[in-house]
């Protein structure tokens, strides 16, 4: 087993919890590539090193079981969550799940972002600061809810927004996010404990998702283009449709890894584009080189707006590691003979952070992304091999056009000296909340106009 810090396990877990880029980039530091933690009851080797992580993502899926490696997201996200599958059953349902969120489906999604993200920023007041993630976390919801349900409005859309927001906002802190980390304190005290509100919560969200899976099935409606409706009529190798449980679970993971994520990106990106008055000017000469009329597939593929997200999801990636795996028979990675049981998470982060590929690693610099073409286990953003996110093209699709709008609309600054700093928000990574960004004007061309 490579080597561990000597700290108790608890106080390992303590830390990996409250501060875990310390704690990482402490134990690189110390032990190089590969180490390992003790933060469960078996400990966990991370490696950052690209070989590692290539023979890691590249080895045949039955080396090794990811699902089980995930049970922490059970409570959740449920048994059949496509995070928690392995297998044939992890294969059929990824074949189900992953055409919604690519091509000319995808792309018919473009001017509704486009839309959602105008309603929600006409609401910013010029000079009064706001909180970023608040309205980052409306637009990727709205988005979420309507792509995935072709839900607009109504009560059971906002009783959904509430729920969700609620629900994702108990381990929205270092300290909520302890109810993941220690299964002792995951009882049902009632509703006014945090266990049970969550409990309750969870619920009330399958309570919606079901009335909204039975509407479906009793009055079809084949012009539907949402992803639920596609879901519903997809088929597996032997004819069959997704089960009400398993469209359910799936469901919840669209829902809670399709915004979340999302929207941290978002304000990560909204912090280094004002933070850094350079990188804003760069990309407002971009986007003002478009013209009247830009189409969705121009914006999507400006050189700089393309950059500026992919060193956002570099300096601080939104997952600091991929998926874990756990080994099933014995495998040797970079000179060390893994037996099974051994649990082994690719640490994004401290790949995204090896000088030798991103010299200057804590500077934000788009460039690097227009001078060099870096491999999936150099650049790995969305984990890597058959764990990869199925929604990576999706959310790259939405960030481009939410940040061209915005920029488009509004002339913002960071407001007066807040400083931002990374911290953990459940299992994710995620900007310090507060109201550090203003808009200081509006500008005369309204929006991004958009041709589908």
């Amino acid at each position: 087993m490579p080597d561990s810090p000597q700290t108790p396990p608890l106080l390992q877990l303590l830390h990996w919890i409250a501060k875990p880029l310390d704690l990482l980039e402490r134990s690189a530091q110390r032990y190089g590539d590969c180490f390992s933690l003790h933060l469960s009851r078996s400990p966990i080797v991370f490696l950052s090193n690209p070989q590692a992580i290539q023979e890691i993502f590249t080895a045949p899926p039955e080396q090794f079981d990811s699902g089980r490696a995930n049970r922490i997201l059970q409570p959740l996200l449920g048994d059949q969550s496509l995070i928690l599958l392995d297998g044939r059953s992890h294969q059929q349902q990824r074949r189900l799940l992953t055409p919604p969120f690519h091509g000319d489906r995808m792309k018919s999604y473009g001017k509704l972002i486009c839309g959602i993200t105008e309603q929600v920023i006409s609401q910013w007041e010029i000079g009064v600061p706001f909180s970023v993630r608040a309205s980052m976390q409306e637009i990727s919801l709205r988005v979420i809810l309507q792509a995935v349900f072709g839900l607009h409005q109504g009560q059971r859309c906002e009783q959904l927004k509430q729920l969700l927001r609620s629900v994702l906002d108990l381990t929205g802190s270092p300290i909520g996010s302890s109810l993941l980390f220690f299964p002792i304190i995951q009882r049902d005290l009632g509703a006014w404990s945090p266990w049970g509100r969550f409990l309750r919560q969870k619920q009330q969200i399958a309570q919606l998702l079901s009335a909204e899976i039975q509407e479906r099935r009793e009055q079809p409606d084949l012009s539907r283009s949402d992803i639920l409706s596609l879901l519903m009529s997809a088929r597996d190798q032997n004819g069959e449709p997704m089960t009400d449980i398993e469209l359910h679970d799936e469901l919840m993971t669209l829902l809670v890894a399709g915004h979340e994520t999302t929207a941290s990106a978002l304000s990560w990106a909204l912090y280094w584009i004002h933070h850094l008055p350079e990188v804003h000017q760069k990309l407002l000469k971009e986007l003002g080189s478009l013209g009247d009329s830009p189409d969705l597939s121009t914006v999507t593929r400006l050189p700089y707006l393309s950059a500026v997200c992919a060193e956002t999801l570099r300096i601080y990636p939104i997952a600091m590691l991929a998926l874990p795996r756990i080994v099933k028979t014995p495998v040797q990675i970079m000179g060390y003979k893994f037996e099974p049981e051994t649990v082994l998470a690719p640490c994004i982060y401290l790949t995204h952070q090896r000088e030798e590929l991103y010299p200057e690693p804590k500077q934000f610099k788009p460039e690097r992304f227009l001078k060099r073409q870096y491999s999936q286990y150099e650049y790995l953003p969305f984990g890597g091999g058959n764990r990869s996110c199925i929604g990576m093209a999706f959310a790259l699709f939405e960030m481009k056009l939410v940040l061209a709008t915005i920029l488009s609309r509004f002339e913002c600054a960071i407001a007066g000296d807040r400083s931002v700093q990374p911290v953990r928000r459940g299992l994710t990574l995620a900007p310090s909340d507060g109201k550090w960004l203003v808009a200081t004007s509006q500008r005369q061309k309204a929006k991004i106009p958009v041709q589908v």
